[in-house]
């Protein structure tokens, strides 16, 4: 949509704002100076990087408010669990939210007469229109500029190759939960930093948040980055157990395990398709605003 956007193929946007968790890949921070450089700045529109902390650190923490991950939980009986998801509230929708409160002259808590908005962009394409949703609030009106001409995921992958943007990487969070195997093995055999720095977070909230813990809330049980429920560094990546196989199989009902434990969980951090509360169907982390 920016590039769409630059090129005058759509309007010209305002903003284009980016949520950091702080906590990316490498190529995902590198490719977005890249499109600042190239696409955005030549056409003028700004890019704006908002951000509510670091969700690495602040989940280590023991003084930070941490809004938790979706982890998976091996409970003391043996039974599987997962923590309840916080994240994409607290590190997307928040601060981009307050990022449009701002440009609207409206901080919070200040009311937001009715006649002011912003149009908001969202990049879903024709194959996820059923995310295509209604802003949360008032103030921002969601727009599906992709959905409106038409556009599949293909078509934007054709797109982004004429660009010479064919290696455009997903953005999440580095160590998220929501990784299919896929994922995984990728980090470990092209970032071997990236990979010692999720394999030793992965360590570290064992126990849970380090808050909870300080608390005296400790977690019954113990936390994992993969689904398997063993450390990350002894996952099978490479493979799926029998065991993986039939717990998914019994969760989703259907014949699309294979392929959430291979790709990840379809709908990923998105808060257009958060499993999480309904305060996270907000917002995606990157927002086009006219």
């Amino acid at each position: 949509m920016l590039a769409l956007s630059a090129a005058g193929d759509l309007p010209k946007v305002d903003y284009a704002i980016f949520a950091d968790t702080g906590w990316e890949p490498r190529a995902v921070y590198d490719h977005l100076d890249r499109l600042e450089r190239e696409i955005a700045a030549p056409a003028g529109i700004p890019v704006l990087r908002v951000s509510t902390g670091n969700i690495r650190d602040d989940a280590l923490d023991p003084h930070h408010r941490f809004a938790s991950m979706p982890l998976y939980i091996l409970n003391q009986d043996g039974k599987a669990g997962m923590t309840r998801r916080q994240c994409t509230g607290e590190y997307k929708i928040k601060p981009i939210k307050k990022q449009v409160r701002a440009l609207l002259g409206y901080p919070y808590p200040a009311r937001i007469p009715r006649e002011v908005f912003v149009e908001q962009w969202v990049g879903i394409s024709t194959d996820e229109f059923h995310r295509a949703k209604d802003a949360d609030v008032k103030y921002m009106r969601n727009r599906h500029p992709l959905i409106d001409l038409g556009w599949s995921r293909t078509d934007c992958i054709r797109y982004l190759s004429s660009l010479d943007l064919t290696d455009t990487p997903k953005s999440s969070c580095l160590g998220c939960p929501f990784h299919g195997n896929a994922q995984w093995r990728h980090i470990r055999d092209t970032s071997p930093e990236e990979w010692a720095d999720v394999v030793e977070f992965d360590a570290a909230i064992r126990q849970g948040n380090a808050r909870a813990n300080a608390g005296g809330n400790p977690l019954l049980g113990e936390a994992f980055l993969h689904r398997s429920r063993v450390p990350l560094a002894d996952a099978p990546i490479d493979h799926v157990t029998a065991a993986e196989l039939a717990a998914l199989q019994q969760e989703l009902g259907s014949d699309d395990y294979v392929a959430v434990l291979e790709e990840g969980v379809p709908d990923g951090c998105s808060p257009w398709a958060c499993r999480g509360d309904a305060d996270t169907l907000a917002r995606d982390d990157f927002g086009l605003a006219t």
